[in-house]
């Protein structure tokens, strides 16, 4: 195992996730009129509606489809009656289904940043550079799904989760169990840990909002008196 290997999964995945969350909670210290998405829906509104839409719901199946399917043991996976060949033609369809939307979507909201003069001119170095990561990230995600039929018996698959699975619970030996995977897959990883660093120096902090909302649906009702 070469010392780039090593590095690039063993060592680099903890710097991505420590600048993601020490980076997140510093912005949000000392910069938090910064912390939005910087809407253009006043500028142009009708791509919008429907290249956001369908980006957020792709974006949101493939995260979802990648925590589950990556961090679930595979003892649990067997507990409830699905075996790794059948998990894997899960993560194809269902992967599939949600890139392809994720890329109309995303195709659409990068066009009309294109060729809408006005918010072509707010747009930002870092906005640019969020966009292609997420832009080449997807297409290596489709096009590793052509490597998964390959693999139908799971087993690249296992390695990867395998991988994953040690990365979150801090043991060192995580980059050996990914050593022999197909390079596409690897080269997936690596950009997709880079989004991870780029993340809170972005707008994509916003994120974090979305998650927070979800506290709201079990605070307490706001007590308003009249005035006397």
């Amino acid at each position: 195992m070469s010392s780039l290997h090593t590095f690039a999964f063993g060592i680099y995945p903890y710097i991505c996730m420590a600048v993601f969350f020490i980076g997140s909670l510093i912005r949000f210290d000392r910069e938090q009129y910064t912390w939005k998405s910087d809407s253009s829906q006043m500028l142009r509104s009708g791509q919008l509606r429907v290249g956001s839409n369908l980006f957020h719901i792709g974006i949101l199946g493939i995260f979802f489809g990648h925590l589950v399917g990556l961090l679930t043991p595979v003892p649990v996976w067997h507990a409830i009656g699905i075996e790794a060949p059948a998990k894997q033609m899960l993560a194809i369809v269902a992967g599939g289904a949600a890139g392809v939307l994720m890329l109309v979507g995303l195709v659409i909201l990068m066009h009309r940043r294109y060729t809408e003069p006005r918010i072509r001119v707010t747009t930002t170095t870092m906005d640019w550079v969020v966009l292609w990561l997420l832009a080449v990230q997807l297409l290596l995600g489709l096009v590793s799904l052509y490597f998964s039929w390959q693999h139908r018996d799971g087993g690249e698959m296992i390695k990867l989760m395998t991988w994953a699975q040690h990365i979150v619970t801090l043991r060192t030996d995580a980059a050996s169990y990914i050593v022999d995977v197909a390079p596409i897959f690897k080269l997936h990883l690596v950009l997709g840990l880079t989004i991870f660093l780029v993340f809170p120096f972005s707008r994509l902090v916003h994120v974090w909002s979305g998650f927070g909302a979800l506290a709201y649906l079990g605070r307490a009702y706001q007590v308003v008196r009249a005035r006397r």
